[in-house]
């Protein structure tokens, strides 16, 4: 259920997908409340897993970023600092495909909220940046190091060091988006998209997401033996057991999975 008295919302549809809203005001600033509720959901989200999760804010903004009012010295910039690692960290670790569904702009903690996601849909009106080099500061919220790993280093450089905003589709060339959606049909597009990955066999998209995020932290040797440890692990569910007698029987692509 939603409730609307929150500067975040959550949302559990009957299509297995649960909607992370942001409601913050007109231009969803996230303040140390807003970063402590999307912890709270999203630790919630990690112990009751839907089948999939949005996160989005409104058809004309997903995030502006931090809430400059709360800067400070040095010492509350670590806490700042600490609230973002924290929360986006809590959605990265949600065992699910988590979407970012991305309208307007999202720009330094906005734009490093739609990072800690799996995958980044834009609408053509989306715009992406980290800015805070134009107030003589650097991003704290994994904007170094979240974009960098996504894009590369030289691309992230340029945005980060010139803070420099881009459109959806410079976004989508360099990486930073998986696919760009006319404004009109964005929001159907990403129902779409959600409710396909909460139909799936979400216990190996757990599975896959785990070893592909510790993969990235260690050596090819290293995540090797990750995959092969989570590819016999996989084989215990009940979905790969549906999936390859449906392989065999009425080839690729028609399995019902149980999410089991």
């Amino acid at each position: 259920m939603s409730d609307s008295t929150e500067p975040v919302e959550l949302e559990r549809t009957d299509d297995g997908v649960a909607w992370i809203r942001l409601r913050n005001g007109k231009v969803n600033s996230l303040s140390s409340a807003v970063l402590e509720r999307l912890r709270v959901i999203a630790l919630e989200l990690q112990a009751d897993p839907p089948g999939a999760v949005v996160v989005t804010g409104s058809e004309r903004i997903f995030a502006a970023g931090a809430d400059i009012s709360e800067f400070a010295g040095p010492d509350e910039a670590r806490r700042i600092g600490r609230s973002f690692v924290d929360a986006l960290g809590a959605i990265a670790a949600i065992p699910r495909v988590v979407i970012a569904a991305v309208s307007g702009p999202a720009l330094g903690g906005g734009c490093e909220l739609a990072l800690a996601c799996d995958l980044r849909i834009a609408s053509s009106t989306a715009r992406f940046g980290q800015p805070e080099i134009l107030l003589g500061i650097i991003p704290g919220g994994g904007g170094t190091q979240r974009l960098a790993r996504l894009v590369g280093p030289s691309r992230a450089k340029d945005l980060v060091l010139s803070g420099r905003t881009i459109g959806a589709e410079e976004a989508l060339r360099m990486g930073l988006v998986d696919e760009v959606v006319e404004a009109g049909s964005f929001g159907a597009r990403v129902h779409e998209l959600a409710a396909a990955f909460a139909a799936g066999p979400v216990r190996a998209h757990a599975i896959a997401k785990r070893v592909i995020d510790a993969g990235l932290d260690t050596t090819l040797d290293a995540g090797l033996e990750l995959e092969q440890e989570g590819f016999a692990e996989v084989f215990a569910t009940a979905d790969a057991r549906i999936g390859v007698a449906s392989f065999l029987e009425n080839g690729p692509g028609k399995a019902v999975f149980t999410g089991r």
